[in-house]
């Protein structure tokens, strides 16, 4: 977690919201996240869709224009990306997403207009992927593929990416 916050701060992000579910009392406990929001996300079993819509609620009155959202789990995906996908943003009716050899991927920013329309369809662990595709012609793909790698590390067999 510590990792993909410090990617963020170097990509460009002031502000940064940090999603916790499964254990979040233990990384409060162990984690340093100075300067971040916690956001718990009590219904985490549900999904990802839950995390996005708890993230993107915690944005509420704060006065943000966009969101950009990025996974714990991609490591590889480093603030080289993070930048351009931030320096695509064209106001609150953006939507850019980070591209690996034309294929979309994280991070991924929302303009503030597309916030309620995306809650509304994150269900599950499909995310925002519904919205996105609704609105695919509306995206805009800014190619990562020489800066990031955009493996997940979801198991032990996957660790084999880190090396």
């Amino acid at each position: 977690m510590e990792h993909a916050v410090r990617v963020l701060r170097e990509g460009g992000c002031a502000r940064i919201h940090v999603v916790l579910g499964a254990q979040a009392d233990e990384v409060r406990a162990r984690a340093s996240l100075p300067g971040c929001v916690l956001v718990d996300n009590p219904g985490w079993e549900q999904g990802m869709g839950t995390s996005l819509r708890a993230g993107l609620d915690s944005l509420a009155g704060t006065g943000a224009r966009a969101a950009l959202v990025a996974l714990v789990d991609q490591p590889g995906i480093g603030p080289e990306a993070v930048s351009r996908v931030l320096e695509a943003y064209e106001g609150e009716e953006s939507l850019v997403s980070a591209a690996y050899e034309g294929v979309r991927g994280h991070p991924v920013l929302f303009g503030a207009a597309h916030w309620a329309g995306i809650a509304a369809t994150a269900t599950g662990d499909r995310g925002a992927r519904a919205y996105l595709k609704e609105h695919g012609p509306a995206i805009s793909l800014v190619e990562c593929g020489d800066v990031a790698r955009p493996f997940d590390i979801d198991t032990e067999a996957d660790l084999t990416h880190l090396e």
